[in-house]
């Protein structure tokens, strides 16, 4: 492989933004995705295509850690205390964020003395149960302990040595399936398998130099013909039970693989020009891209039920005052309006609040930039 170019910085730091703001859109969804048989046919689809669109979310993040990480040198024990401080104390506060409002929501209950509290959310933490977005970090902390080891190789393998690499990964992948299963040899090919390999791919995306006229077009098709095949195969699935109704749906299967290169290169190659005032936004938000990821299933949970939060604080005092009548019943979430509007709607105000939220935790004396994110 070539030794690296300087990187144009902007188009990874527009590619983060989008994949943020698109979990954001996907945890907005999902509720309404899980009502299938329970909602109308096109509130379903409305969800089931949205929801389509930003499954590269996840293995965008992964990519863009390969593109800034694999071909720089390290010395393993400075590179790992550095990056396991930045990730770790800001998830172990958002974590007990968590655990707090799950207590709050009668989600957990603490009874017994207060070392039984703290083995239970011991136990919380070490099985990922604090909230249902955070098993990303369980996962980047797992790739960062790999990345000194599988950065070696790329930095030292040639072109054909990685694409091999990425063949194999995406054979593996594909021969795993469900659908293909019965293809499936008893070699044991795991070595290959997970999110390594968008580390991987995301470093190779982002130095190759394709020759390939109109680029961005295919590249276009191809993001669109993903996310047909993850919407209308999902929706096929819900007929054939003894398959899992996520598989599309899985961020380490072959559709979203196609899905996430295909929006890693539309936005490499793509270089809008835009006012300098939006630049600064994009980079100021981007101070708390990690951050805002923490906390915004927390926003999304105020969102869904905002009166929840102020009610029971001051349930005797509403109580009394509207003599246990209490007259609001509001929800920001696909249920505000027509799906269509209020997915993408209820997602943008999530981030501005978490955004908000964040930048608020980080202006703490001492601890504050430690961990909000």
């Amino acid at each position: 492989m070539p030794a690296p170019k300087p990187q144009n910085i902007d188009w990874i730091s527009n590619l983060r933004l989008i994949a943020l703001y698109a979990v954001i859109v996907l945890h907005s969804s999902a509720q309404l995705l899980a009502e299938y048989g329970k909602v109308s046919a096109s509130d379903w689809w409305t969800a089931d295509i949205f929801n389509a669109i930003v499954r590269f979310a996840v293995p965008v993040f992964v990519m863009i850690t390969g593109a800034l990480l694999l071909h720089r040198e390290y010395e393993i024990g400075d590179f790992l205390k550095k990056r396991l401080t930045r990730v770790i104390v800001p998830f172990l506060f958002w974590s007990l964020v968590y655990v707090w409002y799950s207590w709050y929501s009668e989600q957990v209950t603490f009874t017994g003395d207060t070392w039984a509290h703290v083995k239970q959310v011991l136990h919380l933490l070490k099985t990922g149960a604090t909230a249902y977005h955070l098993w990303y970090v369980y996962m980047l902390i797992g790739l960062y302990f790999f990345i000194p080891v599988i950065g070696k190789f790329v930095r030292n393998a040639s072109e054909k040595e990685i694409l091999y690499f990425l063949i194999v990964w995406f054979s593996v992948m594909l021969i795993t399936q469900p659908y293909l299963s019965r293809y499936n040899p008893s070699v044991d090919m795991h070595y290959f398998a997970g999110f390594a390999g968008y580390l991987v791919l995301g470093h190779y995306l982002a130095f190759k130099d394709f020759n390939i006229k109109n680029l961005r077009g295919w590249m276009i098709a191809l993001f669109l013909f993903s996310v047909a095949l993850i919407a209308i195969g999902s929706r096929v699935l819900t007929n054939y039970p003894k398959w899992p109704g996520t598989m599309f749906y899985e961020p380490v299967n072959p559709a979203v693989v196609m899905l996430s290169a295909s929006i890693f290169m539309i936005v490499k190659l793509t270089m809008p020009k835009v006012p300098p005032i939006i630049i600064r936004a994009r980079d100021f938000a981007g101070k708390y891209n990690y951050g805002i990821y923490l906390s915004h299933a927390l926003v999304l949970y105020f969102l869904d039920d905002p009166f929840d939060f102020i009610y029971k604080p001051c349930a005797p005092v509403l109580n009394y005052l509207f003599h246990d009548d209490i007259p609001f019943d509001f929800s920001i979430s696909y249920r505000l309006c027509t799906p269509a509007i209020a997915i993408p709607l209820t997602a943008l105000l999530c981030f501005f609040i978490s955004l908000l939220l964040v930048w608020m935790i980080s202006k703490i004396p001492f601890i504050g930039k430690w961990i909000s994110g």
